[in-house]
């Protein structure tokens, strides 16, 4: 393989999404050990492979995605974001979709690798039902490009990002962990959600104007450039309220004050990425702003983390 060729692979595995995959399994392995015996109980290598599974699933997605786009003509000369891979020529269709089989596959060895661990090879309906989750997480990462009934043509990726990469995701992992359930695990997962979905709202505001021409008709494209914006304030807005709540509502007193102290990082950075999205009028101008937001999720997901550990 030559070093051309390697560069592009490496891109269309799109690196800089990874940290914010990695926030919704670190809040999820958080939020489970609030549940559960964290010395007797957690399982690293069950953690370990949430993080291998959720890892190989955006890379499918991504691959998916550079796939999806190519053969509908999204990824053109008008398209504002980095060139993808079969777009500029060095990976062709034909292989493009044999990495997606690959990575199908590892995705689901992985998957059911991580349901054995985490069941202790017992096969009960829980078993089940994530084993049709993990199958279901594969099609969605496919799907969201590829097909002619792709989703993310239709302004439903948000909703998809949300669910998958925020409800489940977070929630997933806490029960995988911890083995156990509650309703105060969804105002965390949400808050991931959201954060997962500001990521994707930013890059269709950067390619609105391509994806209208080509009928990629996202959520930016249907809202238009301003209602946009306000649409990407409001999920900050819901991000922000939902978080605190388990704690207040449990009245966690003790801990909160620290706990409160791991969104100060962020929301300082989300505080001057928004007043810099409310100036932005050139779309290119947004694409900066979608690495701050997932560097942002990670760390505040990274220090929750920590701060969970500190105060166990």
């Amino acid at each position: 393989m030559n070093q051309n060729k390697l560069k592009a692979w490496i891109s269309a595995f799109r690196l800089r999404t990874l940290p914010l995959s990695f926030s919704v399994i670190l809040m999820g392995a958080s939020i489970g050990y609030v549940r559960t015996d964290w010395d007797t109980n957690f399982s690293w290598s069950v953690f370990s492979l949430i993080l291998i599974t959720t890892l190989l699933l955006q890379v499918l997605s991504n691959l998916a995605n550079d796939y999806g786009d190519a053969i509908k003509g999204a990824d053109n000369e008008g398209r504002i974001g980095p060139e993808r891979a079969v777009q500029s020529g060095i990976i062709s269709r034909r292989e493009m979709l044999s990495a997606i089989i690959v990575v199908s596959m590892l995705s689901l060895i992985s998957g059911i690798w991580l349901l054995l661990e985490a069941f202790s090879f017992k096969f009960n309906a829980y078993f089940l039902i994530f084993f049709v989750l993990g199958l279901l997480s594969i099609a969605a990462a496919i799907k969201y490009t590829v097909g002619k009934k792709a989703y993310g043509y239709s302004g439903l990726g948000d909703l998809f990002v949300f669910i998958f990469f925020g409800l489940i995701g977070v929630i997933g992992t806490a029960y995988l962990l911890a083995g156990a359930f509650h309703w105060t695990m969804f105002l965390p997962a949400i808050t991931m959600g959201c954060y997962s979905v500001a990521v994707l709202n930013l890059n269709n505001m950067r390619d609105r104007e391509n994806d209208q021409k080509v009928g990629k008709n996202t959520l930016a494209v249907k809202l238009g450039h301003k209602k946009s914006k306000i649409y990407h304030y409001s999920i900050f807005l819901i991000a922000y309220l939902s978080f605190p709540l388990p704690f207040i509502i449990e009245g966690l007193s003790s801990g909160f004050s620290l706990l409160f102290l791991t969104f100060i990082p962020s929301a300082l950075i989300h505080f001057f990425h928004l007043k810099k999205v409310f100036k932005i009028e050139e779309p290119q101008k947004f694409d900066p702003e979608l690495k701050k937001v997932a560097i942002s999720a990670f760390v505040f997901a990274l220090l929750f983390f920590c701060t969970i550990l500190y105060l166990s």
